[in-house]
């Protein structure tokens, strides 16, 4: 029964997103606008949780709005419509356009950390079309393995390891993944982890993000530590003509000889950069997602 639902999954899938893969893509940009606009209105938990995310950031003095709080998100969600439209037109082959649009800051940073021979992570978050960065980072930087939860369906899965396999990447999976980074950065390889999502008491600690106590990842700073690797925070935003990804510096680890307090202090350097980013695009950062949950458990 659930191969059936799932194969049902993929078909209505492939039905539903076709007519914005065809479409020019300057109109597929505007379909995109509405269909994020739509879900605005339609999926109400979704921007319930969104205004409620923003206007408590606001309210702390963390981020000062230049529009109100609920337009704000309205052009969120509008973003996230065009960045899907963009991912399925990738994902049907028919990318070039994005690809073409994208243009790169901070290529010396990327040089820099390679030539140290010693791996490169590269940290991000759920910042503008974070999918469009992996892809784009492989086609235009170099080979890149990502972290990611499978989705459930695993025919949808497939074809998006396909995808991401045919345009440089390789999908390291989250369940049971330190392994496979750390052997990928020991052979000078780029792994790329999004770092802005909630974790459980064992994988982190509870720092100040935008204002709120969020429970953040000590992975990254870990893998940092007992690897050499160069952290290179790195983020794409979107432009009037496309995207551009800005690659920064080498973040320099803590010095701290208390292992526990290096690693807080690293973690907390490396959210900062998400947070710089939400301030400076705050209609392009995932506000629908629960960044904030289980902080009194």
């Amino acid at each position: 029964m659930k191969r059936i639902v799932w194969l049902l999954e993929v078909i209505s899938l492939f039905i539903l997103s076709l007519p914005f893969a065809v479409l020019p893509l300057g109109w597929a940009l505007k379909a995109g606008e509405k269909l994020g606009l739509l879900l605005f209105y339609m999926w109400g938990s979704r921007r319930k949780i969104a205004i409620e995310n923003l206007s408590k950031s606001v309210s702390a003095g963390a981020i000062t709005p230049s529009e109100p709080v609920e337009k704000l998100i309205r052009d969120n969600f509008r973003n996230l419509g065009k960045a899907t439209v963009e991912v399925i037109k990738i994902y049907y082959g028919l990318g070039k356009k994005i690809f073409d649009s994208v243009k790169i800051e901070g290529i010396d940073n990327m040089e820099i950390a390679r030539s140290k021979g010693k791996g490169t992570l590269f940290l991000t978050g759920h910042c503008g079309n974070w999918e469009l960065l992996a892809i784009a980072s492989s086609i235009k930087l170099s080979g890149l393995a990502v972290v990611a939860r499978p989705v459930d369906n695993p025919y949808i899965n497939t074809i998006i390891d396909g995808v991401r396999r045919k345009y440089g990447n390789r999908v390291i999976r989250k369940q049971g993944a330190l392994k496979s980074i750390v052997r990928t950065l020991k052979g000078n390889g780029c792994v790329g982890i999004l770092i802005d999502q909630a974790v459980t008491r064992p994988e982190g600690f509870v720092m100040d993000f935008l204002g709120g106590g969020a429970w953040t990842s000590k992975a990254p700073a870990t893998i940092a530590r007992k690897t050499g690797a160069v952290v290179l925070p790195a983020f794409i935003h979107r432009t009037d003509g496309g995207h551009v990804i800005k690659v920064y510096p080498e973040v320099e680890l803590s010095s701290s000889d208390n292992r526990e307090n290096a690693i807080k202090q690293d973690t907390i350097r490396f959210s900062h950069f998400v947070e710089k980013y939400i301030k400076e695009h705050p209609t392009e950062w995932l506000w629908m997602h629960k960044r904030w949950k289980r902080v009194n458990s």
